[in-house]
């Protein structure tokens, strides 16, 4: 007869043949211990009926259940280090894979008391129990963070001391005993980490960008990010990572940017925080299957929308809003059930940094991986068979990365630039709108894809804005605004002296000052500018505010539909047919109309270009559909009623066939059946409840 209780056998299980059940912030590293300590052994026979018949506990009165509980505190009292164990035992977290609960059972001889957490010291790294919710595991001195969840489990590889805690602890070689380690867990492993340098060496034991895309796609079929609740936990965790490391986000922007801490908490912290928060608000009715109208034909059927996630997600942020273009797509991704790599720009190496170390942390480390990198590591991802591709940036990269996604037909969506007009009329609040003209165009020093690129307007409303504009700029930055603090420095070098050549050979009306040191530049208003220099041949992406004069709104309307659409379209009037001659008559990937930039902060409405100046949009609920397919699904029934409704279909074909399918097939205004087969049911209950009345009266 097989043994059973402490002494019994457990069967040895294979991590590497179990299913991938990895934790938010659980490591790729450790992936295969966690999978270790999430599985059922299979325990014999004999074990399971002996287990169950010691366990089965007669009913116990309640005199005799108060008695034992005076026992137990009496107990207690005596030995008050019992009492720490179990609240020790008591802060032992859940598991943080909510959707699947562990499953491993304790011999019957072990109870919940008798287990204590275990925490150790990996080379000056205190180690503790994970929580859940996606908090970071651990932070250590040199301000690295090392993800490791360690579970109160019992396996035979533990040893058991009389008192009933656990002392020693051995992980594959290492093991660990009253807070030392006897080896490093440091060591080189198969499982390499998912993170590229950023110098674009491959590291020993990092993933290539084969590899990365290989996990991707097998974990996304162990359908793990299709759940609802793995979905939530997610967004919440990268909610967690914005509102934790809100004071670290505003550094890594100044260092990278020279962003002012209240410019990065408006233009990036909040609105991917407010996207966040919409989307787990809405995000169980979005997910579900819609029930569209049904036609006549479908009367008898079940007609739905599943809203199915792509697959693999590619994710190529921008360095100019480098959390909001990055982390702003990868909100709707999560939502969408995707598995996403993330691909932040090189150009922001602060914030860099600081998605690699920290975002990590707050997500699942195998459905969410970073790849960092220049533009070499980008082509290799692009190489790769991806299931969406959603990429920020210029133009012409947008073309490079669309002709990479037709090799393979992969979706995709593009946010370009463009160059962005904003018309004034004479009806306009000149100070208000000099105000909110220079601040779209001012923010984040013009490095901003939606910023207005250019000023159409009259001679005389050009002479009216340069006389409130320059008392808007000493009110906004001071006398000297490439000294103030509240502009963003130009990125690099060379993209300064490109700026700077810019305006060496326009007129400068207002502004003009320059910071060599610090690549700053002061807000400067050209004028005289001729549409065919080069200031208007290219997105400017500085703090440089050209004016071309037009003499009514018609022709400003005929300038703008000359070139390639913008990406947003900003007119300041009061006139309402003014307003309108601008929506209907031009074509752009958003308007604001008396402001600037402000449309894109609306969850409520899609952000996206149109022609050159990209295509898809994403934000809110667009951002949802945006990274998932639609799906049609029609279910019909097998009752000879719905083989009857059929049988029009079928050979032989005839004449008379043919005319009754097509007055049945022919669609009519007026008709919603949206309810019809409700209805139905609804009449035919109530004429069996009369007929039953009826013979009810016959019979009596």
């Amino acid at each position: 007869m097989s043994e059973c209780g402490p002494c019994a056998p457990i069967p040895r299980l294979d991590p590497y043949l179990l299913k991938t059940n990895a934790s938010n912030g659980i490591s790729p590293k450790i992936s295969h211990l966690h999978q270790f300590y999430s599985q059922e052994p299979k325990m014999p026979k004999e074990y399971d009926s002996d287990h169950k018949r010691r366990n089965k506990m007669p009913k116990i009165s309640k005199e005799h259940q108060n008695e034992l509980r005076r026992q137990s505190s009496s107990i207690n009292r005596q030995h008050p280090e019992n009492g720490t164990a179990r609240s020790e035992e008591k802060r032992i977290p859940k598991r943080l894979f909510i959707d699947q609960p562990p499953i491993f059972h304790e011999p019957p001889s072990m109870t919940g008391e008798d287990l204590e957490p275990i925490s150790f010291t990996v080379s000056g790294t205190s180690i503790t129990p994970g929580e859940p919710d996606g908090n970071p595991r651990t932070q250590t001195g040199n301000g690295t963070t090392t993800s490791v969840l360690i579970e109160p489990v019992i396996n035979p590889v533990m040893n058991h001391t009389g008192n009933g805690t656990l002392r020693d602890l051995h992980l594959n070689g290492v093991t660990a005993n009253n807070g030392s380690v006897k080896k490093s867990i440091g060591e080189k492993r198969n499982e390499p980490d998912s993170i590229i340098t950023v110098d674009g060496k491959r590291a020993e034991g990092n993933y290539s960008a084969k590899e990365c895309v290989e996990i991707a796609r097998r974990v996304f079929k162990t359908g793990r990010t299709r759940k609802l609740g793995f979905r939530e936990r997610q967004l919440r965790g990268l909610l967690k990572f914005l509102e934790s490391h809100r004071s670290e986000i505003e550094e890594a922007l100044f260092k990278d940017l020279k962003k002012h801490r209240q410019e990065t908490n408006i233009s990036e912290i909040e609105l991917v925080a407010n996207d966040l928060r919409y989307t787990i608000m809405n995000l169980k009715k979005w997910m579900g299957p819609q029930r569209p109208k049904k036609r006549f034909v479908n009367l008898l059927d079940d007609v739905y929308v599943y809203n199915d996630p792509y697959g693999v997600v590619l994710i190529i942020g921008a360095w100019n809003y480098p959390i909001l273009l990055t982390l702003g797509p990868l909100v709707g991704a999560l939502a969408g059930g995707n598995t996403v790599i993330l691909k932040p720009s090189e150009l922001a190496p602060a914030t860099n940094k600081l998605l690699s170390d920290v975002l990590t942390n707050y997500l699942d480390q195998e459905c969410f991986q970073i790849y960092t990198g220049r533009a070499q590591e980008t082509t290799e991802l692009l190489k790769e068979r991806l299931d969406y591709i959603f990429f920020t940036g210029s133009s012409k990269i947008g073309q490079i990365v669309y002709q990479a996604a037709a090799k393979s037909l992969t979706p995709c969506t593009l946010e370009l630039g463009g160059k962005c007009p904003l018309y004034i009329d004479s009806t306009a609040d000149m100070y208000k709108s000099a105000k909110r003209a220079l601040w779209g165009r001012m923010l984040n020093s013009g490095q901003t894809c939606v910023a207005p690129d250019y000023i159409l307007c009259t001679k005389e409303v050009e002479e009216r804005f340069i006389k409130e504009a320059e008392k808007v700029l000493k009110e906004f930055w001071g006398e000297d605004p490439s000294k103030s603090p509240s502009l963003s420095k130009i990125v690099t070098e060379s993209h300064y002296r490109r700026l700077v050549e810019f305006m060496r050979m326009e007129h400068i009306a207002l502004g003009g000052q320059v910071n060599a040191q610090e690549c700053v530049i002061g807000p400067t208003i050209l004028t005289d500018v001729s549409p065919l220099s080069p200031v208007m041949e290219e997105e400017i992406f500085g703090p440089l505010l050209p004016i071309l004069n037009v003499k009514n709104p018609q022709e400003a309307v005929d300038f703008i539909n000359s070139r390639e659409k913008p990406l947003a379209l900003y007119v300041f009037s009061r006139n309402i047919r003014v307003q309108q001659l601008f929506l209907y008559k031009t074509s752009s990937g958003g308007v604001s109309i008396n402001d600037t930039i402000s449309h894109i902060g609306t969850e409520e409405l899609p952000f996206g270009g149109v022609g050159m100046s990209g295509m898809g949009s994403y934000h809110g609920k667009y951002g949802f559909e945006t990274f998932t397919h639609k799906k049609s699904v029609l279910v019909k029934d097998l009752s000879w009623i719905s083989e009857l409704t059929l049988r029009l279909r079928y050979p032989p074909y005839s004449d008379k066939k043919t005319a009754l399918i097509n007055t049945i097939l022919k669609k009519r205004r007026g008709m919603n059946l949206e309810y019809f087969d409700r209805l139905i049911l609804f009449c035919l209950g109530v004429g069996l409840a009369f007929l039953l009345q009826y013979y009810y009266r016959i019979i009596q």
